[in-house]
């Protein structure tokens, strides 16, 4: 064998290995390998990790937040968030009013802090960078603003409490937009959404316009800051859609892109997009399904599926909360009236493949993260 030969026969082997280790690789990372979710209980509330071993996701760690839960749904999206490193878990405490702050390292989850939410009854919270706002449901509502810490500890932020639209809103979900500078409400029983610019820290407003379809519940934004929010529409069968708009500036109004995109299904809650922002997929709680949109570049949807259902939960499951792994690989839904989380591989055209079930969750159960 020459030299040119011998080159040339390295170079396969090389490229071979490289394809192997890749492939290799691929099959291990589609998985999530740790999810968290908390159980809501009223007697202590709990975090519960689940960790993957081998070809299983198994529970690792009950961790108790030492505050308490409402025991029951909250009608709520984002109980649960995550520093961008990793290394910092917040839960909601709805029964207690306060958060709990978790230092997480390896698969220790550790308790570092609790804070009173700045209200009572907190459904959500939201995080960008060093910025943290709680959604507060009891009594008139309102949101309550945080700074982070190098450490990840929460201090309140002087003047940030802000009211909702109106007393009694049913409010769902609060988060950021991906520029930090704009957080979004969506309120159930008024049928609006409500933005608050931030600046410094300190959220102002809220700017409030309509929501286009009934009973705006949960929402995402794309990766280009286009807000994606399910419809509900009071549960009534048959009547669910996903709405999409354009929010370039916090102080203006949101322009409405994809209207109301009904799916045909019941009880559109949770919404979650993936990382590339082509897909968004939304939980129908009542139908027991989840459906999935496609997302185009200057943010219309369209549905993924005749039919509107993308994957089959079960009946009576009712799921809730959907959760999308770190690589947008994998998605989970959260099905608290069976006890149990659903995982989902996305495939590369967004259709989802059926893959684990992990059980023995408690009813309550509230909040789903997967890395």
């Amino acid at each position: 064998m020459n030299g040119l030969t011998k080159s040339i026969a390295v170079l396969a082997l090389a490229a071979g290995f490289t394809s192997q280790v890749t492939q290799a690789t691929d099959e291990h990372d589609w998985q999530p390998r740790v999810v968290y979710t908390q159980t809501n209980a009223v007697q202590g509330n709990e975090i519960l990790v689940f960790t993957r071993y081998e070809d299983r996701l198994v529970q690792s760690a009950q961790v108790a937040t030492r505050g308490t839960g409402t025991g029951g749904g909250l009608g709520n999206q984002g109980a649960l968030t995550l520093s961008d490193n990793g290394r910092r878990l917040y839960a909601i405490n709805a029964g207690s009013n306060d958060i709990s702050v978790f230092a997480v390292r390896g698969g220790a989850v550790t308790l570092m802090q609790r804070i009173a939410s700045g209200g009572t009854r907190p459904v959500s919270i939201a995080l960008h960078r060093d910025v943290f706002y709680a959604l507060n449901a009891g009594d008139v509502g309102n949101i309550s603003g945080f700074t982070v810490s190098d450490d990840g500890r929460l201090q309140a932020i002087a003047g940030s409490i802000r009211p909702l639209s109106a007393a009694v809103v049913g409010p769902a979900q609060v988060e950021f937009n991906n520029a930090g500078d704009a957080l979004v409400v969506t309120e159930k029983a008024t049928n609006k959404i409500s933005v608050y610019a931030v600046e410094d820290g300190v959220a102002s407003g809220p700017y409030v316009r309509g929501s286009n379809g009934i009973t705006p519940f949960g929402f995402s934004f794309d990766k280009r800051d286009h807000l994606i929010v399910s419809e509900a529409f009071g549960g009534a069968a048959g009547a669910s859609a996903v709405s999409s708009y354009d929010l370039d500036d916090a102080a203006s109004p949101l322009e409405l892109i994809s209207g109301s995109v009904a799916n045909g299904q019941a009880a559109a809650c949770w919404v979650v997009v993936t990382r590339n922002g082509r897909y968004a997929y939304v939980s129908n709680t009542a139908s027991g399904n989840i459906s999935g949109y496609r997302v185009a570049h200057n943010g219309a949807l369209s549905l993924l599926t005749a039919g509107g259902v993308t994957a089959v939960v079960g009946a009576g499951t009712g799921p809730t909360d959907l959760a999308l792994s770190r690589n947008s690989r994998s998605l989970l839904s959260l099905n608290p009236p069976v006890g149990t989380i659903q995982v989902f591989t996305v495939r590369a055209d967004g259709s989802l493949l059926r893959g684990e079930t992990i059980q023995g969750l408690p009813g309550s159960a509230t909040g789903l993260i997967a890395r």
